[in-house]
């Protein structure tokens, strides 16, 4: 079902972008707090979330956002930026989850790997959480495979690395 599906590039500061990075911080968070807290992101934990990263490390020349529009409408993003010489960290992979399972997920992968290989990348780099199976579940499909920790993000405790072809 592609061909419902577009990704283009979108400055990380635009109206899209930025909905959907609210959206994204949105669920995530909530998931978390559930989890561990048996309650949602307060108003003012969200906004203080949401404002804590601007997406500017995923402006050109060393970033790309990417966004995915599902028949026209915006639907997921995507993101990478360049970490060192060889690789890319690839973040903010989101698609709302009444299009989830529609193949838009891969979709955006697959263009952000682009994204990152023109950015001049051999390899991709994510973490994630534990209670993010779906998102495991997605990279390992698409070739990663879980490494070492690179980073010491409180968050973070699954890592994933990917050699581009």
């Amino acid at each position: 079902m592609h061909n419902a599906w577009t990704v283009t590039p979108e400055p990380y500061d635009s109206p899209v972008a930025a909905a959907l990075w609210r959206a994204y911080y949105t669920e995530v968070s909530d998931r978390w707090y559930l989890l561990h807290e048996g309650r949602r992101t307060g108003p003012e934990e969200l906004e203080r979330g949401v404002a804590s990263e601007d997406g500017s490390q995923l402006a050109p020349p060393t970033g790309q956002l990417l966004v995915a529009r599902y028949e026209g409408e915006p639907a997921g993003t995507a993101g990478v930026r360049i970490v060192d010489d060889v690789t890319a960290e690839l973040t903010r992979v989101y698609v709302r989850k009444e299009l989830r399972g529609k193949g838009g997920a891969a979709l955006l992968v697959g263009v952000a790997e682009d994204a990152a290989r023109t950015l001049g990348a051999a390899r991709v780099r994510l973490d994630t959480r534990a209670d993010l199976t779906e998102a495991r579940a997605l990279y390992a499909r698409l070739g990663y495979a879980e490494t070492e920790p690179f980073n010491d993000d409180v968050y973070a405790e699954h890592w994933f690395v990917k050699k581009l072809p």
